[in-house]
């Protein structure tokens, strides 16, 4: 604890140590130095306070505390970067050996040199760091730990390639800092033990028939990548073997093929294959994709189970790598979007739709838009696979999906990409006005990035949670409940308007009720402040701090004219003008 007060303290400080400029005169480019790393930021870039200088380099992969000897390859202004050679000394956080094998070479894990409860105290600190910028003492609690630290991905994109070049045949990741050079990896210690013997008798049959690996700059080559993928709770596997088509007609004919499948259905495992296949992909580009898929075994699917709801899951499904983990990071979710009974709920970036039926059962309606196609077949029918009525998908960019939705939703959640929200997209996603959101991210900078635009809009972070989904490597994800309310605790009052003091325009129409009727008369969507901005044009009180901005200086976005002529219009209507 003593180790990270003293981390965090330095967290703190950061943005006064990265003024300190190198001194270009004492340094030069391509020269060796040493140094103690002093912070990191999100999420490897450690700055190294050098020997006898003032400068503070960047060099990625080290950790607070390590002492490090690096080569100086960009001069950057205001930020220069190094390569790291070597760590001549540990961090006084690193009190772990690592039980993996390959985590020198591997580039998948970060911090199997820290016990877990250090690594979770280190990513909760660098995500604290990066929204304290957008929000002093932003409301993070403790980061929730993964109910299975080690074995816990129940998918593996394994590639084919070299170990040296010219070397014999490997299938593993992809050695780092890396491209080309691939490192067999029969003992990683965060995937599932089924997962890891497949992988080593995949090798050890292609090795044996010696079949050619496809080489990215050649173009030539058979073997690609094997994709495997389990599911915790049911045990059921899915192998996916893809080639590209150059050997059909001489080292992968159909009898390899046979040979494979059966060498797979021999092997002691305690899960069961749903499916094997074999899939072409001839494209340039090295990502594991489908041109055509061919059953060799059972079927192309498989189910998983997540907090008492089955999932229909097919190779390319966006599913939580870490089942397990997902339960609590969409139990966390649901917690927080609170009561939701008789509302309808916006599931924005939806995926396969899991956010959106944990939700369905206690919504009256769930609405779920996402840009992949194949995404949103799978969240349909999953939603009848578990006899939910009150959920539909739309599929398309948000962006565009959200003007075309009739549906006024109480509360969004929104779970976009590792790249956030689209600039134009969260301003129509905040033009509705709800009054909570819950933000789901992957990826921290994008999220502290997005934030800025929420509090604009006048939304507060009520309470955050990490939740560690990924351990031991750099990922984790962050559940961010945000609010127009401007307290946290609060009661409901049910009141008579003859007891208010208020005058006969305001009592006219609700804001719900003049939203409905632009919306049906206009098609268009109007938040709560563009409303209050209209009715103090039109000298009707709508109260003394209601949607005000929070500061002199704020920026607060300002109704646009399509927008006021309808307003005005509505105001008419209820007679309130």
């Amino acid at each position: 604890k003593g180790t990270f007060n003293l981390a965090n303290d330095i967290v703190n400080e950061f943005n006064s140590f990265i003024s300190i400029i190198a001194d270009r005169k004492n340094m030069k480019k391509n020269e060796c130095y040493e140094g103690e790393v002093l912070t990191l930021k999100f999420p490897n870039k450690g700055f190294v306070q050098v020997d006898g200088e003032e400068a503070l380099v960047q060099v990625k992969n080290t950790l607070p505390g390590q002492r490090v000897r690096f080569q100086l390859k960009k001069m950057r202004k205001n930020r220069p970067e190094g390569n790291l050679l070597e760590i001549l000394s540990p961090s006084a956080m690193e009190n772990a050996v690592p039980p993996c094998p390959h985590f020198e070479s591997c580039g998948g894990c970060a911090y199997q040199t820290l016990d877990y409860e250090n690594q979770k105290q280190l990513k909760l600190s660098q995500v604290q760091a990066l929204l304290n910028q957008v929000y002093p003492d932003f409301p993070l609690e403790e980061c929730l730990a993964s109910p299975r630290p080690w074995e816990y991905r129940n998918k593996m994109e394994f590639s084919f390639g070299d170990e040296i070049k010219d070397g014999p045949l490997a299938l593993g990741l992809h050695k780092r800092g890396s491209f080309y050079d691939i490192v067999p990896v029969p003992e990683c210690q965060i995937v599932d033990e089924d997962l890891r013997k497949i992988l080593s008798a995949t090798l050890s049959f292609f090795q044996k028939r010696e079949i050619p690996f496809y080489h990215k700059m050649r173009h030539e080559g058979v073997l690609r990548h094997l994709l495997v993928r389990k599911g915790w709770k049911t045990g059921e596997m899915l192998v996916c073997l893809v080639t590209t088509s150059q050997g059909e007609d001489s080292v992968l004919g159909h009898d390899v093929l046979e040979d494979y499948k059966e060498m797979l259905l021999s092997l002691s495992l305690s899960g069961s294959y749903a499916g094997i296949l074999h899939m072409i992909n001839d494209s340039l580009s090295d990502v594991v994709q489908s041109d055509e898929t061919r059953i060799l075994h059972g079927k192309e699917y498989f189910y998983e189970e997540l907090l008492g709801l089955k999932f229909k899951i097919s190779p390319f499904s966006f599913f939580q790598t870490n089942s397990a983990g997902a339960e609590i990071l969409y139990a966390t979710a649901r917690e927080y979007i609170g009561d939701i009974d008789g509302k309808t709920v916006f599931d924005l970036y939806s995926g396969t739709g899991t956010i959106a039926q944990v939700l369905a059962p206690v919504a009256d309606k769930v609405v779920g838009v996402e840009i992949v196609e194949e995404a949103v077949e799978a969240a349909r029918e999953n939603a009848v696979l578990n006899k939910l009525d009150n959920c539909s998908f739309r599929a398309g960019d948000v962006l565009k999906v959200i003007d075309e939705l009739k549906e006024v939703p109480d509360t969004i959640v929104l779970d976009p990409p590792r790249e956030g929200i689209h600039p134009k997209a969260i301003r129509k996603i905040l033009d509705f006005g709800v009054e909570r959101i819950v933000y789901i991210s992957c990826k921290p900078t994008s999220l502290a990035r997005d934030l800025e635009t929420f509090l604009e809009y006048g939304y507060r972070p009520v309470k955050a949670q990490c939740v560690d989904m990924f351990p031991w490597t750099r990922g984790i994800e962050t559940v961010v409940l945000l609010s127009q309310r401007k307290a946290d605790n609060y009661v409901e009052v049910e009141l008579e308007l003859d007891e208010l003091n208020v005058t006969s325009a305001e009592s006219k129409a609700t804001y719900a009720e003049i939203k409905d009727y632009v919306l049906k008369e206009h098609g268009l969507k109007v938040s709560n402040l563009y409303i209050s901005q209209v009715k103090r044009k039109c000298g009707i009180e709508v109260g003394e701090n209601y949607n005000l901005p929070k500061s002199e200086d704020s920026r607060q976005p300002q109704c646009p004219e399509e927008k006021e002529k309808a307003i005005r219009d509505a105001l008419e209507h209820f007679g309130m003008i």
